[in-house]
């Protein structure tokens, strides 16, 4: 049998992925580490199937491992006799909770079957949302801005975690970035805002990205140019 860890997208209940959908239909349970994960597995299984597991808010180690521990005996049995599903916010693989769990199961139940189903992460549905396109063959760097910080370098660079917009802005600003902010992008929790003024979201929030491109980046259109010559000009003005 089989631990599913399933992706389910930066929040709204309609981007969960038809795969993911099918497993969360399947499974005997559905794990949720949170409100927020709870509400959007919500709308596709009942309430009576959601299991929920206790994580405390710290950054004490100690204390999350007991925490880590606890979910992977809670989960274990679950997983060997039936099939069970770990749900978490935009994908399993990046920067989610799952990976704790996973690494807990592997080093007290290893015989426990784990499969990822990919999701939606909000890192990348971040383009559509704030309508920038990335075109082919252009770099984008992934950073953590949590608490002020303003990491430079890279021409183009998604942040998440922005925690102190105003911080991050000005040193940003500073190292010559233009940057959009999106929050609470694609959630039905809270509200959702896309600003280039950081005074608009100044309060903490940990669902908050930045796009920062460099101001001076000469950016190419991903298209075909096609020249027209001064004779196939005239000869369509005749």
């Amino acid at each position: 049998m089989t631990l599913y860890g399933i992706g389910l997208g930066p929040g709204e209940g309609d981007l969960v992925t038809v795969r993911g959908k099918e497993i969360l239909d399947s499974v005997d349970v559905v794990y949720s580490p949170g409100r927020l994960s709870r509400t959007v597995a919500l709308k596709h299984v009942e309430e009576s199937k959601i299991g929920d597991l206790d994580f405390p808010m710290t950054r004490d180690e100690d204390k999350l491992r007991t925490a880590w521990k606890a979910a992977a005996e809670e989960i274990a049995p679950q997983a060997r006799e039936g099939d069970a599903a770990f749900v978490t916010l935009g994908d399993p693989n990046i920067y989610s909770t799952f990976g704790h769990l996973r690494r807990t199961l592997d080093a007290f139940h290893p015989e426990v079957e784990v499969e990822i189903v990919p999701g939606v992460s909000a890192m990348t549905a971040f383009a559509t949302a704030l309508d920038v396109e990335i075109e082919a063959g252009a770099g984008l760097s992934l950073r953590e801005a949590a608490n002020g910080h303003a990491p430079t370098g890279p021409d183009r660079m998604i942040l998440f975690k922005v925690t102190d917009a105003p911080a991050t802005h000005e040193g940003l600003v500073e190292a010559g970035y233009d940057v959009t902010y999106g929050r609470r992008l694609y959630m039905k929790q809270g509200e959702t805002i896309i600003t280039d003024d950081p005074s608009e979201i100044d309060e903490r929030d940990y669902y908050t990205l930045a796009y920062a491109v460099k101001r001076d980046l000469n950016i190419e259109p991903a298209t075909a140019k096609f020249a027209v010559d001064e004779h196939d000009s005239e000869e369509g003005e005749a």
